[in-house]
């Protein structure tokens, strides 16, 4: 990492995105206590991350994509059993949060089965209330929707903004899904090579970097040819629908050229897809 820095306040959910490799899983296991940087500090709910002391772990949580606290060969049931004991839980309150985790995302016929009879999409449902057992303060999530369809996508994206809602957790998400920063997170941090080159709000990045909207057209009659638009460059075009790059600041004037030379029965203005903004920004070497 190189002079990565940033705060996070309590209650927010920010984005933390990259390019493979560019360092957001190790900054988070270093935030997580799991691994110690060579240099530089960090202060989460006021300890130092690395020093792993009990009060510190016992306010956070970290649920990885790509890698299971659940053991294998038992049922989660008997996980979260483990975890409540681990996290001196009393028996009560336990049993009203895992009651209450389990309604939210459905889950009442897994508890009882091993996990490695689970599907993804279900184990991914049992992480989740494992990592909810004893109420974290702080929860770093790294890619927490590999590989789901997109209705389990949407359900967890649900269950991670009903926690934060009801509780405040803060959350640190990490995600190739673009769907899941633009569902869950107003502001995004970036970075890259492990540098952070941008740290601001989801809405203004596409301002900054793609200053363009997209303006398609559908008509009912197939044109000779799709005409020129001021400000606009034709991107794509078929036999009755046609989309133009246009400037931001002479969108009303190009919508108004394209009607009146094209007749449109639909018209749609829309800005670019914010995974195309962010490749764009790291294909030019960071923002500015």
């Amino acid at each position: 990492m190189n002079e990565v820095s940033f705060d996070i306040a309590a209650g927010e959910i920010v984005g933390f995105l990259g390019p493979n490799g560019a360092g957001k899983t190790t900054t988070l296991k270093m935030l997580s206590g799991l691994l110690i940087p060579t240099s530089g500090s960090a202060r989460v709910l006021g300890h130092t991350p690395w020093e792993r002391r009990k009060g510190y772990l016992s306010q956070i949580a970290m649920v990885l994509g790509n890698k299971s606290q659940l053991t294998w060969d038992i049922p989660p049931g008997d996980t979260f059993e483990v975890l409540r004991a681990i996290y001196s839980v009393p028996r009560l309150a336990y049993r009203r949060t895992v009651e209450e985790l389990v309604e939210l995302l459905q889950a009442a016929e897994l508890l009882h089965k091993p996990v490695r009879t689970l599907s993804l999409g279900e184990r991914m449902k049992c992480e989740l209330i494992a990592a909810f057992i004893h109420r974290p303060r702080v929860l770093f999530l790294d890619e927490p929707t590999l590989g789901l369809d997109v209705s389990m996508q949407r359900r967890l994206r649900k269950f991670i903004r009903d926690r934060n809602s009801a509780e405040g957790t803060t959350v640190l998400i990490t995600s190739h899904y673009m769907a899941d920063v633009v569902a869950l997170c107003e502001r995004v941090l970036l970075i890259d090579k492990g540098a952070l080159v941008y740290d601001g709000l989801l809405r203004e990045l596409g301002n900054r970097l793609a200053p363009f909207k997209l303006l398609t057209a559908t008509v009912s009659e197939r044109p000779t040819v799709w005409p020129p638009l001021p400000g606009g460059l034709l991107l794509r075009s078929s036999a009755h629908e046609a989309t133009y790059r246009v400037a931001r600041a002479g969108v009303t004037v190009a919508t108004a050229a394209l009607i009146d030379k094209a007749a449109p029965i639909d018209l749609s203005v829309v800005d670019p897809p914010i995974e195309d903004v962010i490749d764009q920004m790291y294909e030019a070497g960071g923002a500015t």
